[in-house]
């Protein structure tokens, strides 16, 4: 039907440009101004036309002999399918599907795909997602980590909450300063005012410099310096222009890009006097549960010697788009780039005395603090991220190391650039995505099987930075403190369907085969997409393991099954919230609904193996039962 569609619809634009074209002989005595006018408007028709008329997902090019042919050649049958969009790592990802016998699709609509690759979110990549079915590159709200404004605002209000809490022995969380420049957001009025009040009265010679960033670009597009006064001045000056100017439209069209201005680090590491950073990797394979890795990646070095006064941008910025600017950069291509292993062997060579360093600094302690720095990241947006299974990302991790070797995180990037075009690229890049493919890929298969994710036998160069999973072969202990109530549960495997339509996952939510091992701490996540879920106790994380339909209980489409749930009160006590028994307001049948009730709607934690789990009530009243309501209870049950 569709090609039957475009055919007609072709016939039609063709007797539609056949009628401009004799309309033009017709009126060959116009003008050109009035020619050109007139076609302008026929060739605007047409276009409309065109865009009523194709339907969605058909192409509308001038070429449309080769479109019906490509779509002819889409390949079809069980797949497995994948789809790539876009040219960053074309080659590696074809590659790596290809060589496991996956055919690329090239349709985008389509849904009938094992992976999508895309460089750019859209609706279409996740609007048909199959929880549990599909794998898609970048989760769809990765900004909150991705972009500047949005790892800020993370990291900030991280270090409020956790300021609050006692966090006890442990990892030691790290304070915002230890590892980010100052930074002040230009689209707050109230740190907008706090930069430039803070630059007043301040000589060129006792100001820092600040380097301004976009806070949703890369490639080093649309920063700049501020070396001076009068830079910072102009600054505030183009500020107040656009603010004026969007206060004096009637309609706000799309508003500027929001900015951030970052203490300038003037006095970095040099290697050979020469700039650099350093690009590692952050892989979150999935996230229910969250598995997340670390890996080394390069060294990015200028190609020109450091000159902090320089106007020059790609003096400053370490990246391949602007050191490709640079004309001496078709000669000095190789020497731009670093392994880390060189890096290594640079500092050992000449900073292990001079600074005191370990042997092998690079590849302990630095990386040591890179994996400290980037799992705080991870924690600040842990609870931000949506997380479904079959969504992954891969994220390109830049740091700077001034010459006190003062570790600095600069930004986080989004598909990052997958090119190849030297050759310690040609060694990390490949490597890299297909390694983080194969953990995926094994993740995903596990978590759909529900087999023990750990070990992994994909796992090479990349390190494990947090596991969402708790220690397979361990039971979760019922500790004394909670063995208030005591309630045997028994889940057969009689179900019904039920459409959840709750927001927290309850124990009715929970798959018919309840295991006490490789579970999901998604399950005791919020399922909806929109709001940071509540952090759930402990002794409850990882030990209610859904299955991926019931994980897609997020969506509140899909139902699910409802297991039987038998209690077996033995030997056990219950406290529930009644009132005395002399009161004589409630009848005992009361009494024992407004129990059932208690458990029905308390946060039960579920441990053990699937023929016997123990639940436990976490609040408990001040009443009894006596054991004969017990045994009334559990007939009522």
């Amino acid at each position: 039907m569709q090609e039957v569609t475009s055919e007609s619809v072709l016939e039609q634009v063709q007797r539609e440009e056949t009628q401009i074209w004799k309309k033009r002989e017709r009126f060959s005595h116009m003008t050109v101004k009035q020619e050109r006018r007139d076609r302008g408007s026929s060739v605007g028709l047409v276009e409309r036309y065109l865009r009523r008329s194709f339907p969605r997902g058909l192409s509308t090019c001038s070429y449309p002999d080769r479109d019906r042919q490509r779509q002819v050649e889409e390949p079809r049958g069980p797949g497995p399918f994948y789809f790539f969009g876009g040219a960053n790592g074309a080659e590696i990802v074809s590659g790596y599907c290809e060589s496991r016998g996956w055919k690329r699709i090239y349709n985008k609509h389509r849904e009938d795909f094992k992976l999508k690759w895309c460089e750019t979110k859209i609706p279409a990549n996740y609007c048909n997602f199959r929880e549990g079915e599909q794998l898609v590159y970048q989760i769809p709200n990765n900004k909150v980590l991705t972009t500047k404004i949005g790892l800020l605002s993370s990291l900030r209000e991280y270090e409020r909450v956790s300021s609050k809490v006692n966090h006890g022995r442990g990892l030691r969380r790290l304070k915002m300063e230890e590892f980010i420049p100052t930074t002040f957001r230009m689209d707050v009025r109230e740190e907008r005012e706090a930069f430039f009040a803070q630059q007043e009265g301040v000589s060129n010679n006792e100001s820092h410099m600040w380097i301004c960033k976009p806070t949703g670009l890369n490639q080093g597009r649309g920063i700049f310096l501020l070396k001076s006064q009068e830079d910072v001045a102009a600054f505030k000056l183009k500020l107040q222009h656009t603010e004026d100017s969007q206060a004096d439209r009637k309609t706000h069209h799309r508003q500027p890009q929001a900015r951030v201005v970052q203490h300038y680090i003037q006095s970095p590491l040099l290697l050979k006097g020469k700039k650099f950073d350093v690009r590692s990797y952050l892989l979150i394979a999935c996230t229910a549960p969250y598995m997340v890795f670390f890996r080394h990646g390069y060294v990015r070095l200028t190609c020109d010697l450091y000159d902090p006064s320089s106007n020059n941008l790609s003096a400053h910025l370490t990246n391949q788009y602007m050191q490709k600017k640079n004309p001496l950069y078709s000669q000095l291509k190789e020497d731009t780039v670093w392994s880390m292993e060189s890096f290594n062997t640079y500092v050992n060579d000449r900073f292990q005395v001079a600074k005191d360093l370990p042997r092998d600094w690079v590849l302990g302690a630095f990386a040591k603090r890179m994996q400290q720095i980037l799992t705080q990241c991870f924690l600040a947006v842990k609870y931000k991220l949506v997380c479904r299974l079959g969504f992954f990302d891969l994220i390109g991790c830049d740091f700077m190391v001034d010459e006190d070797f003062k570790v600095w995180l600069l930004e986080m990037n989004c598909n990052p650039a997958l090119h190849t075009n030297c050759e310690v690229l040609k060694e990390v890049i490949p490597s890299t995505v297909e390694e983080a493919l194969d953990l995926t890929l094994e993740i995903f298969n596990k978590c759909r099987l529900r087999q023990r994710i750990l070990p992994l036998a994909s796992q090479r160069d990349f390190v494990l930075l947090y596991n969402g999973v708790y220690p397979p072969d361990s039971e979760l202990a019922c500790s004394k403190s909670n063995t208030n109530c005591e309630i045997n549960l028994k889940i057969t495997k009689k179900a019904e369907p039920r459409r959840c339509k709750s927001g927290t996952t309850s124990l009715y939510g929970a798959s018919a085969s309840v295991e006490g091992r490789g579970c999901s701490e998604s399950d005791q996540r919020p399922t909806t997409s929109t709001s940071p879920p509540q952090q759930s106790s402990p002794s409850v994380q990882g030990h209610l393991h859904s299955s991926s339909s019931s994980s897609n209980m997020q969506t509140g489409k899909n139902r699910h099954p409802r297991p039987r749930v038998e209690l077996q009160l033995s030997k056990c006590t219950l406290q529930h919230h009644v009132r005395a028994a002399d009161d004589g307001k409630h009848s005992k049948a009361e009494q024992r609904s407004k129990v059932i009730m208690s458990v029905s709607s308390a946060g039960i934690s579920v441990c053990g193996s699937p023929e016997k789990t123990t639940a436990f009530l976490p609040h408990a009243g001040p009443a009894l039962m006596s054991e004969k309501e017990l045994r009334e209870t559990k007939e009522e049950v």
